[in-house]
């Protein structure tokens, strides 16, 4: 048993609350059970209650048993003065206020149901992947759905932290803000921060006005990331790297900045040097992008706008000075999905939001069109019985399972808290017949 399953019982009021009584018999009715702040102090703030006859207000602290108010000194601490309800599992010793007044007791375990306990033990006994493995396919569609609506909002909400906190380095600018994310998203989850920090790393003024030559943002992102320091015998890396000293020199620019770059594991199609040089043609051949993309609302038109190549160096080289077999190197439209996920629409999100707007429904049918995600997560999902037919129901998945599946999070989740509520397993099943 842990406080928070008692957090629960007492939040949801999961227990029979129409006959309660303190363990010295005074009659309790709730009238509200008080605010779950999971902050320091008290565990419900601002309940109301009718303790023999007279209305309280105040809080409610929770504990697994009484003497765990003397274990964790709660009776030195101010902030516990105004505990009006001592809830707890077992009853074994009595609280006392300044005053010399007892603080009344509830016993929970009298009033909680075997049967939610019971569900409460199996679900939380340890799987060997999540702890629902086993029931999960046994949740109906509604609450799957509304369920997966929450986790994606959240997950963009999470991501809107990291927008939000560079529009305050960037003192707003959210085209800046718009290239920083699609850099990031340009080098995966290898090459993401470093790219991240190359485009913070570079007055966005300055990329506005060299965009008019792919050349010269070749030069800004290769040259500020080290890449151009080696001696090659390559017209066009020297080309670049003259480019670059003279911009560096232009801007007052420093000669790179200490990123590493990864090669190792990626295909050659994901090599930094074409990612970047995508990046660059991206930025050369679309002014406004950001703006364009707050208008689309379908992937189809997505997929247009992103259709760029790369300079014509590259379609035959993978690094400098070296050859290879001629190749269209333009986005894929897999690579597009992982932009779209993790760029457009959490800038769209935090957009709407920032200007007091809401445009869930329409994100959620915007990645509703991208094929699910592949990966081992979303698989073991597969084989617990929940299949993702598309990028909302993936990215749902995968914040579940980052956010409450690693951290036991039952309790916070609404297919823990459905598998509890029920009085047995054969309840579920009987349900979706």
């Amino acid at each position: 048993m842990k406080e928070d399953f008692l957090h629960f019982v007492w939040q949801y009021k999961k227990f029979n609350f129409t006959n309660l009584y303190s363990v010295d018999g005074k009659q309790i009715s709730i009238v509200n059970t008080g605010q779950y702040l999971q902050k320091a102090g008290p565990d419900f703030f601002n309940a109301q209650l009718i303790i023999d006859n007279q209305k309280w207000a105040g809080n409610v602290e929770i504990h697994l048993k009484s003497s765990d108010w003397y274990v964790h000194h709660h009776e030195t601490d101010f902030n516990y003065d105004n505990v009006v309800l001592h809830v707890v599992w077992e009853h074994d010793t009595d609280v006392f206020r300044k005053n010399n007044t007892a603080i009344p007791v509830v016993e929970l375990k009298k009033y909680v149901s075997p049967e939610i306990v019971a569900n409460y033990h199996k679900l939380t006994t340890p799987k060997s992947w999540i702890n629902c493995e086993n029931e999960i396919k046994t949740i109906d569609d509604f609450t799957m759905n509304n369920w997966q609506e929450r986790l994606f909002i959240e997950r963009l909400q999470n991501k809107s932290l990291e927008i939000n906190h560079l529009l305050l380095e960037s003192t707003y600018d959210w085209e800046a803000v718009f290239y920083c994310l699609l850099a990031k998203s340009f080098g995966l989850n290898t090459n993401g921060i470093s790219f991240l920090n190359l485009l913070k790393s570079i007055p966005f003024s300055m990329i506005r006005k060299e965009s008019h030559e792919v050349k010269n943002l070749e030069a800004l992102f290769f040259g500020r990331l080290g890449l151009l320091d080696d001696y090659k015998e390559d017209v066009y890396f020297n080309d670049l790297k003259k480019q670059w000293n003279y911009l560096a020199h232009k801007y007052s620019l420093e000669q790179k900045i200490p990123e590493p770059i990864q090669f190792f594991k990626h295909r050659p199609d994901n090599f930094p040097t074409i990612r970047l040089a995508q990046l660059a043609q991206l930025i050369h051949l679309n002014k406004q992008l950001f703006q364009k993309c707050l208008l689309v609302n379908s992937v189809k038109e997505l997929y247009s706008l992103f259709n760029v190549n790369t300079s014509y160096y590259w379609k035959n080289h993978y690094i400098f000075d070296r050859e290879s077999p001629p190749k269209n190197k333009s986005l894929s439209k897999n690579f597009i999905d992982l932009i779209i996920l993790n760029c457009i629409v959490p800038i769209k999100f935090c957009y709407a939001m920032n200007n007091g707007n809401t445009n869930i429904e329409e994100l959620i049918s915007l990645v509703s069109e991208i094929a699910s995600e592949k990966n081992s997560i979303i698989d073991k999902f597969k084989k617990a019985g929940i299949n993702s037919g598309n990028s909302f129901q993936s990215q749902a998945l995968l914040q579940m399972k980052k956010e409450y599946c690693n951290y036991n999070k039952c309790l916070n989740c609404e297919i823990g808290q459905k598998l509890i509520n029920f009085t047995s397993l054969k309840t579920i099943k009987n349900g979706n017949k």
